[in-house]
């Protein structure tokens, strides 16, 4: 039974989300050398309309490159949330921008406000998008934090590396405390079951 691992990046067209979709299909293919595939969608409406890129690893060859029941699902508005997350394994993964979702669907979710830090702490709304993988890059094992920095650095404009390593560093931080805060939460869930 070979493994397979499949992503679906979400939100709105102007988020950045077909771009974070290469980036994670070169990262985990060219630079982590495991097969990859990566699709994208649009609304008629670019900006503003629903987008998702979605990428599927594998350890094998890809047979069908579209992502069907999805292993993480990545939200950046509240829309993408609500209509993807019934695609979700069981024990999926949904890793939601709690700038613009305000309702998770589901328990076991990691809420993250990508936005917020892009546009508080790195002055430019426009790289919340690498805040979210460096936070994908810290919440699974996917993908290496070192072949992410590499993607990244070689597809953002010259002259913006320091921004964007800072923007995938900040994504890995605020990964980290949303695990801390998520283990209590999924400790007092355990303890719900087995009474």
């Amino acid at each position: 039974m070979s493994f397979r691992y499949d992503i679906r990046l979400s939100g709105s067209g102007g988020q950045g989300l077909i771009l974070m979709g290469i980036i994670l299909a070169e990262a985990i293919g060219i630079y982590d050398g495991k097969f990859v595939s990566q699709t994208q969608s649009y609304g008629p409406e670019a900006r503003g309309g629903s987008s998702k890129a979605e990428v599927v690893l594998s350890d094998t060859e890809i047979d069908y490159p579209k992502a069907m029941s999805l292993d993480l699902l990545l939200a950046m508005n509240q829309k993408s949330c609500d209509d993807y997350y019934m695609d979700l394994k069981n024990d999926g993964i949904l890793i939601v921008d709690s700038t613009f979702v305000n309702q998770v669907p589901i328990q076991k979710a990691f809420r993250i406000p990508f936005t917020r830090i892009a546009r508080e702490n790195l002055k430019r709304e426009m790289v919340a998008n690498i805040v979210a993988l460096g936070a994908i890059a810290k919440l699974t094992t996917i993908v290496t934090p070192k072949a992410i920095e590499a993607a990244v650095m070689a597809r953002v404009p010259k002259g913006t590396e320091k921004l964007n390593r800072d923007a995938l560093k900040a994504g890995m931080n605020a990964a980290m405390k949303a695990q801390k805060a998520s283990v209590p939460q999924m400790l007092s869930e355990r303890v719900d079951e087995d009474t």
